[in-house]
């Protein structure tokens, strides 16, 4: 029986902003980049590669700190970016995570081998292995064994994916995981390890994560424009984020798991930050950073150790201690080089990766990307008659397809689980996306059919063969009753071990087969429903008690029976 309704292969055959690139070494002096060269690349990579809309670059060293920045707070706007701009900072948040359990070690108020259990109501059974426990240490070093993100977060918006994620949802998921490797041999990298810890230590220190940042680093640092809720004139400071090909997205709310990424910040104040530990600026937070600095596991490279949060990359002859982060719109980059004592940070507020120009800025020999200029593409008139041939269903993979139909004098092209997307004709046959870097051609026999379509992204091309002239219609959402989703409730036993878990979340019901996350599913009828992220549909049936018994599985052609668990 088959046990998994997803394709594997399905996530790398999804349309993905991912930017190709070639590194390249770079011609910089040992002594690093000075400004105007920092600036030129800043440029090229923002105006000529068209990989940013805004970059801030903040360095520290012995004789003060600078900001280098170029781009705007908006695509097309015109207010720049500046060392006060603030952005998304994501992952980046761990490392002040971790250094308020450095600073409690310092206080006594805990220590790096205590159970987290022990900083969590009774109610939660924390997973163990091999008679272990989870220790503060191990969430801090990402070697907990906990996965990267729980299996029931399932969010009701994908634009802000932390948002609706409670803390008895944490709790719960705690409760009944199994850990699948022993705890500290390992490392994997864990949001959600992060995010406990964060939660833990605001509980033992009896307030919230943001107050407990707050009282602890940012006020005694002076970093007066970092934090997670932001006031009305920081708000005004704030660049908008952007997603692939520069389209505006949502900001992220993390407030779970706001340990493991919701902190917002300026180059300014993560200057200070930066400047303190490599021991410039004064503070008595100096001593915990040192503890955090301390490379205590390996980090999945030979190159790569982690400390306290901080990762630790030993290359060209240098130790180089830095942390990054991304949220859906922005990224962020902070490391220092502790015996030169110099530091850098660079934040931009678009998706694409920015790491290699803070570590290029730190090392020289660390190499910049080197990005080949944008493409721009013209959009051509095709007659409607040669559009409407290409309309219809072309499969990818198994269960996998594009949708392709008319829309006015272009086409619309949609691929299993995600919208219909525009795409533009640059030649009869060929045609190409706006909101991301991907293109289709159509292939023809002959006689002129039309037989296929090849994806062009990231320098692959992946064919797809046309199946059907038509597209098969999109399926309407019913109007039901949410209380029904109540009745639905359960478990259902597809094969032995194998398990469909259903759960109302709100006015969404959501299912969950073994190993794989919540989904939600969509109301055809009042038992009916099926996923918009693969080609697939449930069926709940029912008594003559109007007792719901089972749900059937129609998927690949195939019904597959799964019976309501007691």
């Amino acid at each position: 029986m088959k046990r998994t309704i997803f394709p594997r292969t399905k996530r790398c055959l999804q349309i993905l902003p991912l930017a190709a690139c070639l590194c390249l070494a770079s011609a910089a002096s040992a002594a690093g980049p000075d400004d105007t060269e920092i600036k030129t690349v800043l440029k090229e990579r923002i105006d000529t590669a068209k990989q940013g809309v805004g970059i801030v670059v903040g360095i520290v060293d012995e004789h003060g700190s600078r900001v280098i920045s170029y781009g705007k707070f908006q695509k097309g706007g015109e207010r720049n970016v500046d060392g006060d701009t603030l952005f998304e900072i994501g992952s980046a948040t761990k490392v002040f995570t971790s250094l308020l359990l450095a600073d409690m070690v310092g206080r006594h108020q805990s220590q790096l081998d205590d159970p987290i259990s022990e900083y969590l109501p009774a109610s939660v059974k924390m997973p163990t292995r091999g008679g272990k426990d989870i220790t503060l240490l191990d969430l801090a070093t990402h070697s907990s064994g906990l996965p990267r993100l729980p299996d029931n977060l399932s969010p009701a918006h994908a634009d802000n994916p932390y948002a609706d994620y409670t803390v008895a949802q944490l709790y719960e998921f705690l409760s009944g995981y199994k850990l699948t490797r022993d705890i500290g041999t390992e490392y994997e990298y864990s949001n959600l390890g992060a995010g406990l810890l964060g939660h833990a230590l605001a509980l033992r220190a009896g307030t919230n994560y943001e107050s407990l940042v707050r009282q602890r680093i940012t006020q005694p640092l002076g970093m007066d424009a970092t934090a997670i809720t932001l006031s009305p004139a920081l708000k005004q400071r704030l660049a908008s984020g952007h997603g692939p090909g520069g389209v505006a997205v949502a900001n992220w709310d993390i407030p779970t798991l706001a340990g493991a990424g919701a902190l917002r910040s300026s180059a300014n104040d993560l200057l200070k930050f930066i400047s303190a530990n490599i021991g410039l600026t004064p503070s008595h937070l100096f001593p915990a950073m040192k503890l955090q600095h301390q490379p205590r596991r390996g980090a999945g490279a030979a190159s790569v150790r982690i400390g306290l949060g901080w990762h630790i990359t030993t290359k060209y002859g240098t130790d180089l201690v830095w942390h990054n982060g991304g949220t859906g719109g922005y990224h962020s980059f902070m490391g220092f080089d502790p015996k030169k004592k110099i530091g850098v940070v660079v934040l931009a507020n678009s998706a694409y990766g920015i790491d290699d120009i803070g570590l290029h800025v730190l090392e020289p020999q660390y190499s910049l990307a080197k990005f080949n200029p944008a493409t721009n593409h013209t959009a051509t008139k095709v007659s409607a008659t040669t559009l409407t041939t290409y309309g219809g269903r072309y499969e990818l993979a198994p269960s996998v397809f594009f949708n392709i139909r008319t829309k006015g004098d272009h086409l619309e092209a949609q691929l299993t689980g995600q919208p219909y997307v525009d795409i533009y004709p640059e030649t009869e046959t060929k045609f190409f996306y706006t909101v991301v870097d991907a293109q289709i051609t159509f292939q023809k026999d002959s006689s002129g059919k039309v037989t296929a379509l090849v994806l062009h992204q990231n320098q692959i091309d992946q064919k797809a063969v046309k199946i059907s002239d038509t597209v098969p219609p999109e399926p309407t959402v019913a109007k039901v009753d949410p209380k029904i989703y109540d009745r639905y409730a359960g478990r259902y036993e597809l094969a032995p071990g194998v398990i469909f878990t259903v759960k109302r979340q709100a006015d969404h019901l959501m299912v969950q087969l073994t190993g794989q996350t919540f989904l939600e599913v969509f109301p055809k009828s009042e038992t009916e429903f099926f996923y918009k992220v693969v080609d697939a549909k449930i069926t709940f049936a029912k008594n003559a008690t109007g007792a719901v018994t089972s749900l059937t599985l129609h998927q690949n052609g195939l019904d597959q029976l799964a019976r309501r668990l007691p």
